[in-house]
Protein backbone atom coordinates (compact mmCIF):
# COMPACT_ATOMS: atom_id res chain seq x y z
CA UNK A 1 0.00 0.00 0.00
CA UNK A 2 1.76 3.29 -1.22
CA UNK A 3 -0.28 5.69 0.98
CA UNK A 4 -1.60 3.65 4.12
CA UNK A 5 -3.47 5.61 6.48
CA UNK A 6 -1.66 6.20 9.37
CA UNK A 7 -1.62 7.09 12.67
CA UNK A 8 0.79 8.44 14.73
CA UNK A 9 0.85 8.55 18.73
CA UNK A 10 3.06 9.91 21.08
CA UNK A 11 2.57 10.51 24.65
CA UNK A 12 3.79 13.61 24.68
CA UNK A 13 5.10 14.37 28.09
CA UNK A 14 8.59 14.83 27.55
CA UNK A 15 7.88 17.82 25.27
CA UNK A 16 5.68 19.57 27.72
CA UNK A 17 7.45 19.08 30.69
CA UNK A 18 11.18 19.68 29.63
CA UNK A 19 11.95 23.27 27.76
CA UNK A 20 15.19 21.57 26.16
CA UNK A 21 13.43 18.74 24.74
CA UNK A 22 10.67 21.35 23.26
CA UNK A 23 13.16 22.95 21.43
CA UNK A 24 14.29 19.56 19.62
CA UNK A 25 10.73 18.72 18.80
CA UNK A 26 8.63 21.73 19.42
CA UNK A 27 5.76 20.24 17.43
CA UNK A 28 5.77 16.87 19.59
CA UNK A 29 7.81 13.75 18.38
CA UNK A 30 4.76 13.03 16.70
CA UNK A 31 4.55 16.42 14.94
CA UNK A 32 7.73 15.87 13.79
CA UNK A 33 7.51 12.10 12.84
CA UNK A 34 3.92 13.39 11.08
CA UNK A 35 5.86 16.00 8.70
CA UNK A 36 9.19 13.58 8.12
CA UNK A 37 6.30 10.89 6.75
CA UNK A 38 4.15 13.66 4.61
CA UNK A 39 8.00 15.07 2.84
CA UNK A 40 7.94 11.45 1.43
CA UNK A 41 5.18 11.75 -0.18
CA UNK A 42 2.46 10.07 2.53
CA UNK A 43 -0.93 12.55 2.59
CA UNK A 44 -3.25 10.49 4.63
CA UNK A 45 -1.77 10.96 8.70
CA UNK A 46 -2.92 11.77 11.82
CA UNK A 47 -1.31 12.27 14.98
CA UNK A 48 -3.02 11.25 18.61
CA UNK A 49 -1.27 11.83 22.08
CA UNK A 50 -1.94 10.01 25.80
CA UNK A 51 -3.90 12.92 27.41
CA UNK A 52 -6.59 13.11 24.36
CA UNK A 53 -10.05 11.55 25.47
CA UNK A 54 -9.56 7.86 24.70
CA UNK A 55 -5.98 8.97 23.97
CA UNK A 56 -7.23 9.52 20.76
CA UNK A 57 -7.27 5.84 20.01
CA UNK A 58 -11.33 5.82 19.64
CA UNK A 59 -12.54 2.54 17.74
CA UNK A 60 -13.86 4.98 15.13
CA UNK A 61 -9.95 6.26 14.17
CA UNK A 62 -8.32 2.75 14.95
CA UNK A 63 -10.74 0.97 12.71
CA UNK A 64 -9.55 3.44 10.27
CA UNK A 65 -6.15 3.54 10.73
CA UNK A 66 -4.23 1.25 8.24
CA UNK A 67 -0.41 1.41 10.57
CA UNK A 68 -0.30 2.90 14.01
CA UNK A 69 3.27 4.65 14.46
CA UNK A 70 3.77 4.55 18.98
CA UNK A 71 6.15 6.29 20.60
CA UNK A 72 6.23 5.60 24.61
CA UNK A 73 8.46 6.20 27.66
CA UNK A 74 7.92 7.87 31.07
CA UNK A 75 4.10 6.74 30.74
CA UNK A 76 3.74 3.45 29.91
CA UNK A 77 1.67 2.98 32.99
CA UNK A 78 -0.78 5.74 32.20
CA UNK A 79 -2.13 3.73 28.83
CA UNK A 80 -5.50 2.34 29.61
CA UNK A 81 -5.96 -1.44 29.30
CA UNK A 82 -9.20 -0.90 27.43
CA UNK A 83 -7.58 0.77 24.55
CA UNK A 84 -4.46 -1.72 25.02
CA UNK A 85 -7.02 -4.82 24.21
CA UNK A 86 -8.45 -2.67 21.15
CA UNK A 87 -5.17 -1.82 19.35
CA UNK A 88 -4.02 -5.72 20.49
CA UNK A 89 -7.19 -6.66 18.48
CA UNK A 90 -6.97 -4.79 15.27
CA UNK A 91 -3.37 -5.39 14.91
CA UNK A 92 -4.49 -9.30 14.84
CA UNK A 93 -6.75 -8.06 12.70
CA UNK A 94 -4.21 -7.05 9.86
CA UNK A 95 -3.13 -3.31 11.32
CA UNK A 96 0.22 -2.68 11.47
CA UNK A 97 2.36 -1.29 13.95
CA UNK A 98 5.27 0.31 14.48
CA UNK A 99 6.95 0.40 17.63
CA UNK A 100 9.65 3.32 18.38
CA UNK A 101 12.64 3.55 20.53
CA UNK A 102 11.38 3.06 24.41
CA UNK A 103 8.06 1.95 23.05
CA UNK A 104 9.86 -1.47 23.63
CA UNK A 105 9.10 -1.58 27.27
CA UNK A 106 5.25 -0.22 26.21
CA UNK A 107 1.58 -2.27 27.40
CA UNK A 108 1.32 -2.77 23.64
CA UNK A 109 4.47 -3.99 22.63
CA UNK A 110 4.43 -6.58 25.72
CA UNK A 111 0.82 -7.91 24.58
CA UNK A 112 1.86 -8.43 21.27
CA UNK A 113 4.88 -10.40 21.30
CA UNK A 114 3.74 -12.50 24.67
CA UNK A 115 6.65 -10.78 27.15
CA UNK A 116 6.31 -9.12 30.60
CA UNK A 117 9.78 -7.31 29.82
CA UNK A 118 11.58 -5.89 26.70
CA UNK A 119 14.72 -5.52 28.98
CA UNK A 120 18.14 -4.42 27.63
CA UNK A 121 21.16 -2.70 28.69
CA UNK A 122 21.17 1.23 28.29
CA UNK A 123 23.13 4.58 28.71
CA UNK A 124 22.42 8.17 27.95
CA UNK A 125 26.09 9.14 26.56
CA UNK A 126 25.52 10.96 23.18
CA UNK A 127 27.15 8.23 21.17
CA UNK A 128 27.64 7.59 17.80
CA UNK A 129 25.19 4.77 16.36
CA UNK A 130 25.68 3.29 13.31
CA UNK A 131 22.22 1.61 12.14
CA UNK A 132 23.67 -1.60 9.71
CA UNK A 133 21.03 -3.04 6.97
CA UNK A 134 21.91 -6.45 7.23
CA UNK A 135 19.21 -7.84 5.20
CA UNK A 136 19.37 -5.30 1.77
CA UNK A 137 16.55 -6.75 0.21
CA UNK A 138 14.07 -6.46 2.17
CA UNK A 139 11.45 -4.13 1.64
CA UNK A 140 12.02 -1.87 4.85
CA UNK A 141 15.61 -1.64 3.33
CA UNK A 142 14.23 -0.42 -0.19
CA UNK A 143 16.52 2.61 -1.24
CA UNK A 144 18.54 3.06 2.15
CA UNK A 145 22.49 2.88 1.86
CA UNK A 146 24.65 0.36 3.65
CA UNK A 147 24.44 2.00 7.14
CA UNK A 148 23.03 4.75 8.69
CA UNK A 149 24.87 6.49 10.61
CA UNK A 150 23.02 8.97 13.87
CA UNK A 151 25.62 11.20 15.71
CA UNK A 152 24.33 11.27 18.85
CA UNK A 153 21.62 8.89 20.10
CA UNK A 154 21.11 7.10 23.47
CA UNK A 155 22.82 3.32 23.92
CA UNK A 156 21.11 0.39 24.24
CA UNK A 157 22.37 -3.02 24.21
CA UNK A 158 22.10 -6.60 23.93
CA UNK A 159 20.94 -8.75 25.54
CA UNK A 160 17.45 -7.68 24.17
CA UNK A 161 14.52 -9.62 25.76
CA UNK A 162 12.47 -10.22 22.97
CA UNK A 163 11.44 -13.27 21.14
CA UNK A 164 13.47 -13.94 18.25
CA UNK A 165 12.26 -11.39 15.25
CA UNK A 166 10.87 -13.19 12.21
CA UNK A 167 13.32 -10.88 10.25
CA UNK A 168 15.84 -8.85 11.68
CA UNK A 169 16.54 -6.40 9.03
CA UNK A 170 18.77 -3.98 11.06
CA UNK A 171 21.10 -4.00 13.63
CA UNK A 172 22.83 -1.75 15.62
CA UNK A 173 26.41 -0.70 16.69
CA UNK A 174 27.30 2.17 18.88
CA UNK A 175 30.87 3.69 20.00
CA UNK A 176 30.68 2.09 23.35
CA UNK A 177 31.11 -0.66 21.94
CA UNK A 178 27.07 -2.50 22.34
CA UNK A 179 25.16 -3.89 19.63
CA UNK A 180 21.61 -4.33 19.32
CA UNK A 181 19.11 -5.67 17.10
CA UNK A 182 17.36 -2.36 16.51
CA UNK A 183 14.73 -3.14 12.98
CA UNK A 184 13.18 -6.32 13.85
CA UNK A 185 9.93 -7.51 12.07
CA UNK A 186 6.87 -9.99 13.60
CA UNK A 187 4.01 -11.14 12.31
CA UNK A 188 0.69 -11.25 14.44
CA UNK A 189 -2.49 -12.46 13.53
CA UNK A 190 -3.23 -10.52 10.52
CA UNK A 191 -1.22 -7.62 11.83
CA UNK A 192 2.84 -7.08 10.54
CA UNK A 193 4.72 -5.00 13.68
CA UNK A 194 8.17 -3.41 12.86
CA UNK A 195 10.00 -2.07 16.08
CA UNK A 196 12.59 0.65 15.16
CA UNK A 197 15.15 1.36 18.15
CA UNK A 198 16.53 4.99 17.58
CA UNK A 199 14.75 7.90 18.72
CA UNK A 200 15.91 9.19 22.21
CA UNK A 201 13.46 12.41 22.71
CA UNK A 202 16.78 14.60 23.55
CA UNK A 203 17.71 13.74 19.55
CA UNK A 204 16.64 15.06 16.46
CA UNK A 205 16.66 11.84 14.70
CA UNK A 206 12.93 11.65 13.92
CA UNK A 207 13.52 15.20 11.73
CA UNK A 208 16.18 13.38 9.56
CA UNK A 209 15.21 12.56 5.73
CA UNK A 210 17.28 9.30 5.42
CA UNK A 211 15.13 8.64 9.01
CA UNK A 212 11.82 9.36 7.73
CA UNK A 213 12.37 7.24 4.25
CA UNK A 214 12.80 4.50 6.30
CA UNK A 215 9.53 4.75 8.28
CA UNK A 216 7.58 5.76 5.21
CA UNK A 217 8.93 2.17 4.12
CA UNK A 218 8.15 0.48 7.53
CA UNK A 219 4.46 1.94 7.11
CA UNK A 220 3.96 0.70 3.46
CA UNK A 221 5.62 -2.97 4.83
CA UNK A 222 2.79 -2.71 7.94
CA UNK A 223 0.06 -2.41 5.44
CA UNK A 224 -2.39 -4.83 5.96
CA UNK A 225 -2.54 -7.75 3.55
CA UNK A 226 -5.82 -8.10 1.45
CA UNK A 227 -6.43 -12.06 1.57
CA UNK A 228 -9.06 -14.31 2.56
CA UNK A 229 -10.77 -14.10 5.80
CA UNK A 230 -10.30 -16.99 8.27
CA UNK A 231 -13.23 -19.08 9.47
CA UNK A 232 -12.63 -20.50 13.33
CA UNK A 233 -15.29 -22.59 14.99
CA UNK A 234 -16.78 -25.64 14.37
CA UNK A 235 -17.58 -26.17 10.64
CA UNK A 236 -19.39 -28.17 8.20
CA UNK A 237 -17.46 -30.39 6.57
CA UNK A 238 -16.49 -29.41 3.10
CA UNK A 239 -16.27 -32.90 1.64
CA UNK A 240 -20.10 -33.54 1.54
CA UNK A 241 -20.38 -37.25 1.28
Amino acid sequence: MDNPRITVWNEYRHEVLDKEIASVYPKGIHGAIKGNLEAHGFTKIRTATLDEPQHGLSGEILESTDVLFWWGHMAHHEVDDTIVAKVHERVLDGMGLVVLHSGHDSKVFSRLLGTKTGRLRWREAQEKERVWIIEPGHPIADGLPEYIEIPHEETYGERFEIPAPDELVMISWFEGGEVFRSGCCWTRGRGRIFYFRPGHESFPTYSTPIIGKLLGNAAKWASPIQSAQHVFGMVSSMEAK
